[in-house]
């Protein structure tokens, strides 16, 4: 039963976010069209409102709508209409034109109901449509999303070709989090407070503002790591204080070096007599406690996904956040490939594909538990991958997942249960991406070309 809801809202930018994101709350609703701001005119927003709340792009769903309404007027060519995904659901921008919506309309409307499905990992509905349109001879059509059936006659391997986006959407949604670490930043408060004492902003003298300008005893000197000086202070008494030190308890400004001058010092060197030739006022260069942060104050008032912003914050409360790191093996495969650190034999290769993937895991601060080269041995490589997965998380496999006769990795991982979600990416270089997963155990296999191993532990293994 189709439910069908609709609203009128102004060209204004903010009031269509606030419009679609309480549609896109709604669980219910998968699909949202809008109708009109697409076009040139300044008050045309719709794009823009739309583009801030996705999560997904679909740029070939727009282009297939803006291609078939040209043929239609070459005028469709100045809609900007926008296609995308939020969530669980498919937003589509269309002409405020209504002979342009109804002609929009026809051409994605049987495209619908299986990007819904896709979007919502229907795994059964998109199987079925997949062979339904692989069994129907009256399209003259073949499925992207599957090319063959890997028997000898036709030589192509089993696996669906998969779009990227669909293959990161697949991985997102199998591999679990051990760790909602936005919530967990977004939850904490702090601990103290930034600064804990009335701190000074300057290298001068910490005294009372009740007092005057003209000469003052020094009393002393405060520095940086001193504890708050409780003494009592006269109006015309003042200490000698370093930026960052604690004021003095009964001193509420700083006046600073530049607007003095030294007088006197004692028979130690030390000063004992200045002359302040400036007004003391209260608070003048002085951070109360908690300036920067007040104890039970939010750190995180909003998400840096920067890990210095980070870690630096959570350093300045004392707070050392441990979130434990997925452990991660990187096996190589392929009867040919020699270790750098070995003798060049006729036949071998040098791999280099276990030090880049290595390397990168390192600079991108994940640890490598792990490190082996298989030779192309069914029985070899799946008993490695049954020892692997007792202790690491994740391995990351370069080789063996193509169409050659001593390419076992998919086979071995079917011989383990693991479900391999993905056997082919319709990308070059990569084409042959592989993920599998068994419980919380996950399984990336990569093209064995270094370049093509390259972009895809970019594009699928380190996000």
């Amino acid at each position: 039963n189709t439910q069908v809801i609709g609203n009128i809202v102004p060209d204004e930018k903010d009031l269509i976010q606030q419009e679609l994101r309480k549609w896109i709350d709604r669980e219910e609703l998968r699909v949202i069209l809008t109708t009109g701001g697409t076009g040139f005119a300044p008050r045309d927003v719709t794009p823009e409102a739309t583009r801030q709340l996705l999560e997904k792009e679909c740029p070939q769903l727009s282009m297939y709508i803006t291609l078939e309404s040209i043929k239609q007027t070459q005028y469709a060519a100045l809609s900007r209409g926008l296609c995308g995904i939020a969530g669980n659901t498919l937003i589509l921008n269309l002409p405020g034109s209504e002979k342009a919506v109804k002609e929009c309309f026809q051409t994605i409307r049987e495209l619908l109901p299986h990007a819904v499905h896709l979007i919502g990992d229907d795994v059964s509905l998109v199987r079925k449509t997949h062979a339904e349109v692989q069994g129907s001879a009256q399209k003259g059509h073949i499925c992207p999303h599957k090319t063959g059936t890997g028997t000898y006659s036709d030589r192509n391997s089993p696996f669906p070709m998969l779009a990227v986006q669909e293959v990161l959407s697949i991985i997102f949604n199998t591999v679990q989090k051990t760790a909602n670490l936005d919530k967990i930043l977004l939850e904490m408060s702090a601990p103290v407070n930034i600064p804990p004492f009335r701190a000074s902003i300057k290298d001068g003298y910490a005294m009372k503002s009740t007092g005057f300008s003209g000469s003052k005893r020094v009393l002393g000197c405060i520095a940086a790591g001193d504890s708050p000086n409780t003494l009592p202070l006269a109006e015309d008494e003042c200490y000698k204080i370093n930026t960052g030190a604690p004021l003095p308890l009964e001193a509420d400004c700083v006046v600073q070096v530049e607007d003095t001058k030294l007088l006197q010092l004692d028979k130690n060197g030390q000063e004992s007599l200045v002359d302040i030739m400036v007004e003391p006022q209260a608070g003048l260069d002085v951070r109360p406690v908690g300036y920067d942060l007040s104890t039970n104050d939010r750190i995180f008032p909003a998400l840096d996904p920067s890990p210095v912003v980070v870690k630096s914050l959570l350093a300045s409360v004392g707070n050392r956040l441990v979130l434990s790191k997925p452990k991660v093996a990187i096996v190589s495969t392929g009867s040919e490939l020699c270790s750098p650190r070995d003798q060049l034999t006729p036949g071998k290769i040098f791999d280099s594909n276990t030090t880049m993937l290595t390397e990168l895991l390192v600079y991108f601060g994940f640890n490598c538990m792990h490190t082996c080269v298989l030779s192309d041995s069914f029985e070899k490589t799946q008993e490695s991958l049954l020892q692997l997965f007792e202790v690491v998380d994740f391995v990351i496999c370069s080789g063996g997942v193509s169409m050659g006769d001593k390419d076992f990795i998919k086979s071995v991982l079917e011989d383990l249960q693991f479900t391999i979600h993905c056997g082919r990416v319709n990308i070059k270089p990569g084409k042959p991406m592989t993920f599998a997963s068994r419980n919380n155990k996950y399984f990336f296999g990569l093209p064995g070309n270094p370049v093509s191993a390259f972009v895809t532990f970019h594009l699928f293994a380190l996000p």
